[in-house]
């Protein structure tokens, strides 16, 4: 699972995901994870930006040989909108 959200504020939706998140860089097994992917807070892993980037995102996690993702949508507003309907698109 990896925070997700659709916005034109990448570096925002990253702080907000740092606080929503906070609680994963303080436990030993999540911070083991983000440890290992060179991650200071759970925003550096993130799937954030336009449609269009989030889309090469979880495109890029498939070819590296993801074959389950689970979206953890944290926007809100217009963004949560858009993530829910990129979401969807992409499990269609």
């Amino acid at each position: 699972m990896l925070p997700v959200c659709v916005t034109d504020d990448p570096d925002g939706a990253r702080a907000r995901a740092n606080q929503v998140f906070a609680i994963y860089g303080q436990l030993p097994s999540y911070r083991a994870m983000l440890d290992r992917e060179g991650a200071k807070q759970p925003g550096d892993v993130a799937v954030t930006g336009t449609e269009d980037a989030v889309a090469a995102q979880i495109s890029d996690l498939a070819e590296a040989g993801v074959t389950d993702f689970v979206a953890a949508e944290f926007a809100s507003g217009d963004d949560q909108a858009r993530t829910r309907a990129l979401l969807k698109s992409i499990a269609q």
